[in-house]
């Protein structure tokens, strides 16, 4: 795990990554900006259990290739949950939080993720252990509105405008954060290179 420090508001952003891109380079930038974050850790995992693996490239690969994208010295590349054989990401927030004390995380995905959000594995018990912060993508800006995590947890949203204070709010809490977006995905790349 990346080193902090007690105090520190640190944003958690995982993912495939597979490949990344310069659209989670985008998330992960307005992530940084709009949260006030002194860090934003970017997680790439060994592999998600809601995709097939078929066509998921070796984890050293997408490391390589995600610190290669992500050139702010804020942003912190692993690939810590591969070391501890973590699958699902209840269990890394579980980790993390366990590991450091006294620093305020929060987790970070995009709006495409928000659709889906209820079938990952305790998806309630994330969204109590760290507030989360989604970020708007292309054709996923109405999913903030109609997701089951979103009316699950709707009096847990706080305006946009407070995202600053979000690391530091007590779980659950929630908020959509608008801005630029881009069109890149990963699965339309590895489509294109097939």
């Amino acid at each position: 795990m990346p080193y902090v420090e007690k105090g520190m508001q640190v944003g958690l952003f995982g993912g495939s990554f597979n490949p990344p891109h310069a659209g989670h380079a985008l998330v992960a930038e307005i992530a940084l900006k709009r949260l006030a974050l002194d860090q934003l850790w970017w997680i790439v995992t060994p592999g998600n259990p809601l995709k097939s693996g078929r066509e998921l490239a070796p984890l050293a690969e997408r490391l390589a290739l995600s610190e290669a994208i992500a050139r702010n010295p804020r942003i912190k590349v692993t690939a810590f949950e591969a070391a501890h054989n973590i699958r699902y990401t209840a269990d890394t927030l579980a980790l993390v939080r366990a590991r450091n004390p006294g620093v305020d995380f929060v987790w970070v995905m995009g709006a495409d993720s928000l659709r889906d959000f209820h079938r990952w594995q305790r998806w309630r018990q994330i969204a109590t252990t760290f507030p989360i912060a989604v970020i708007d993508r292309p054709g996923s800006t109405l999913s903030f509105l109609s997701s089951v995590m979103a009316k699950t947890f709707d009096h847990a949203r706080i305006d946009e405008a407070d995202a600053p204070r979000l690391a530091r709010m007590k779980a659950p809490a929630w908020t959509f954060i608008h801005g630029p977006r881009s069109l890149l995905s990963s699965t339309a790349i590895r489509a294109a290179k097939a």
